[in-house]
């Protein structure tokens, strides 16, 4: 495992979505909402690649509004889908090796489903993927942790936030340092 670069990184948000968030544990959405956003602010500082999908808009409404505005900020607007995994989806797919990422950052929900499904199809496509643990959840916090076991098992790096931003950041004393510094506390 090679330290990441953000040149040659991309954070994938998966269905972040506002129908399917009222259905989650308010804690522990609000710790993924914080969270990604903290890795999307970082990834906007640092010029990380940003990309977003969203499992059936129509039904469960589009990714919510606090992270919409920061993938807006990033250049990016949420992919639509219809398949689990996001790499299933032929436009993402596409967009993902576009990018061109050695490392592929996930965050979103559900961690047992989409995430999962996501993660491990990334594997398989050779890509150093990486699932953010305090920044995904489900609806039972059982199948959050099985779901980061079952990514774990399929050959995903199980990290945290503050890993990834300061992984990224690879040095203090810079500007990037105070600034990213001051988004983790």
């Amino acid at each position: 495992m090679e330290r990441l670069d953000p040149s040659t990184t991309l954070i994938l948000v998966v269905d972040v979505q506002e129908k399917l968030a009222s259905a989650m544990p308010e804690d522990a959405l609000a710790a993924l909402v914080k969270n990604a956003g903290i890795l999307l602010d970082a990834a906007k500082l640092l010029g990380v690649r940003v990309l977003a999908s969203e499992q059936y808009p129509k039904g469960l409404g589009p990714t919510v509004p606090a992270l919409a505005e920061k993938i807006a900020a990033a250049g990016c607007s949420p992919m639509a889908k219809l398949t689990f995994d996001a790499c299933s989806d032929l436009s993402i797919a596409r967009a993902i090796s576009d990018a061109d990422p050695r490392a592929v950052i996930v965050v979103g929900m559900e961690t047992h489903v989409c995430v999962f499904q996501t993660a491990r199809e990334l594997v398989k496509r050779r890509y150093e993927t990486h699932v953010v643990a305090d920044a995904v959840t489900s609806r039972r916090d059982e199948n959050r942790r099985l779901g980061l076991s079952l990514c774990e098992r399929a050959g995903a790096i199980i990290t945290t936030t503050e890993t990834i931003a300061f992984d990224l950041l690879g040095r203090a004393g810079t500007d990037a340092f105070k600034t990213v510094s001051k988004l983790v506390r």
